[in-house]
């Protein structure tokens, strides 16, 4: 038997065909390693756990600073196996699954329905995730994309190209991982969160973050707001807290990065969950649901006072809620997202100086100001009026312990867990990368392979921030969570959380970029980045 939390599957493959069904078998596997390698990575000889033990695997390193050490390696080749297909559909049963594949058939087509059995390491449910159909085998991407353009054609929507070494099943690669390990007992510089464009709103290339603050290396750092229809570009999607101010409020029990201090010195790995409180001079209290945001929409949700559809995390999904108080600082920039309702402004002593009957107003540089939309709005009427006194308090919970906000706090959103006290512990279904209403965004989100952004605690306290290149067939395959995971622990890590990936995924030295990102039109603006100054002062 293997455990659900290590299960792999070899793509079984179901052949529609008129007018008999051939079932292949499938053959479970523990993840794509070597047998000897299925807990500790031993076989290996200190190689990446990736592909059989038998890969070649190129590294080189360079001491960037003192206590700042970058290594890039290189593992596998491009497998002959691999190939380019077109995902027709994900379906949660096998009979809708088979239902798609006859209509194939009977459109000329030979489609395979291929179980998916690997759900997240702790999803309560058992059983196969769903059931992929799927048409063609390629050599080519241009091959599989015309096939993609007959199949639109013929009315089916929702195709995808894809390359089978991105499965998350056996392949020899390559991958392309890069890893700046950061020794707090002699880095002499800085290490810390930034905002691209220096304020919330608006992304920017980590390129353009790095030149802009001079950093001597820099990766991604959390999830992020993309679309104005999600919320405020640019708004943190999880918890941010840069240098000892909260600037984005918790997606509620998700894994994130402590920084603690400067150095990097005494970082952890934690699950995080926030509060803020006000309370009025009557002694009347009510919860922040965020800030510096567009009140109503919650990126990831994971927040308070009834969101809906959820209060629990969903990823890269907007919850919504018609009555907030979102409280904005001065990270947001000049002015509050405008709109219907009301907002106060606080002076730095939290006493009202202005009330305003709808929101959009300028924020006070050495204050903040408290937005309100529905139910909100009459809490700020009763209890806000010019003259009176709100008190704001904020706790930071870390793994159910409060977490001291002090001035050289940074903090950087991520999920899911990947290791805890050196095991593998991918806590996906807690932090919600499992959808319970479409088993197939975890499907593509943690099963395949994609583009990762990971950091890590060694036992000794060293930092690791780590690259893994995606998407990209003959440079590099890319990660799955399980693999995220069994990497990290490879590099000496014994905690890790995933950041964001994806077409996020990038890394700088010297402000140059020197990973490749996965979108086709190059570097993807992002909203945070993880920082490391050297220290030293231009003359």
């Amino acid at each position: 038997m293997y455990s659900k939390a290590r299960l792999r599957v070899k793509i079984t493959t179901l052949y529609l065909a008129i007018p008999t069904l051939l079932l292949t078998v499938v053959e479970p596997l523990v993840g794509n390693a070597h047998p000897k390698s299925k807990q500790t990575g031993e076989g290996y000889s200190n190689s990446l756990p990736l592909g059989q033990s038998n890969l070649s695997e190129s590294r080189v390193s360079n001491s960037i600073a003192p206590g700042v050490v970058h290594t890039v390696i290189t593992r596998g080749e491009k497998s002959e196996r691999d190939s380019y297909t077109v995902d027709v559909t994900f379906k949660a049963t096998f009979q809708e699954a088979q239902a798609v594949a006859k209509s194939l058939v009977a459109q000329g087509y030979q489609p395979r329905v291929e179980p998916i059995l690997q759900r997240a390491a702790d999803d309560p449910d058992i059983g196969p995730l769903g059931y992929l159909v799927r048409v063609g085998n390629f050599t080519t991407e241009a091959d599989a994309t015309d096939l993609q353009k007959q199949l639109t054609a013929a009315g089916y929507a929702g195709l995808r190209v894809v390359n089978t070494g991105e499965d998350g099943g056996k392949t020899t690669g390559p991958w392309v991982v890069n890893v700046l390990e950061i020794d707090p007992a002699q880095f002499q510089g800085e290490l810390a969160p930034a905002l691209a464009t220096g304020i919330v709103p608006g992304n920017e290339p980590l390129t353009q973050l790095a030149l802009r603050t001079k950093a001597l290396a820099a990766v991604n750092g959390g999830y992020f707001v993309i679309g104005a229809s999600d919320g405020t570009p640019g708004d943190l999607a999880g918890i941010s807290i840069i240098g000892g101010k909260l600037v984005s409020e918790a997606v509620n029990g998700r894994t994130s990065l402590i920084l603690p201090s400067g150095s990097g010195k005494n970082a952890r790995v934690a699950a995080l969950s926030s509060e803020v409180t006000v309370t009025a001079d009557s002694g009347a209290t009510r919860s922040v649901d965020g800030l510096n945001r567009k009140p109503g929409l919650i990126r990831g949700c994971g927040g308070v006072g009834g969101d809906v559809p959820t209060e629990n995390p969903k990823h890269d999904f907007t919850c919504t809620d018609s009555s907030e108080l979102i409280q904005f600082t001065p990270a947001f920039g000049q002015t509050t997202e405008p709109g219907e309702g009301a907002e106060v402004v606080l002076d730095a002593s939290g006493q009202v100086i202005e009330f305003r009957v709808s929101r959009g107003g300028q924020i006070p540089s050495n204050g903040s100001v408290l937005s309100a939309t529905g139910d909100a709005v009459q809490w700020l009427q009763t209890e806000a009026q010019p003259g009176t006194k709100i008190d704001i308090k904020a706790r930071v919970l870390a793994d159910e312990e409060e977490l001291p906000i002090e001035e050289t706090l940074g903090v950087i959103n991520g999920g899911p867990g990947l290791l805890r006290n050196g095991k593998i512990k991918i806590t996906a279904f807690t932090e919600g990368f499992h959808w319970q209403d479409n088993p197939e965004f975890y499907y593509r989100f943690g099963v395949r392979r994609n583009p990762r952004t990971l950091a890590g605690i060694t036992a000794t306290g060293k930092l690791l921030l780590v690259t893994v290149d995606g998407r990209q067939p003959g440079w590099s395959v890319g990660a799955s969570f399980e693999e995220s995971a069994r990497i990290m622990r490879s590099l000496g890590a014994t905690d890790a959380v995933n950041l964001d990936g994806g077409g996020s995924t990038t890394i700088t030295i010297n402000q140059q970029l020197i990973n490749r990102p996965s979108d086709s039109t190059g570097e993807r603006p992002i909203a945070d980045a993880i920082e490391i100054q050297s220290g030293i002062q231009d003359e």
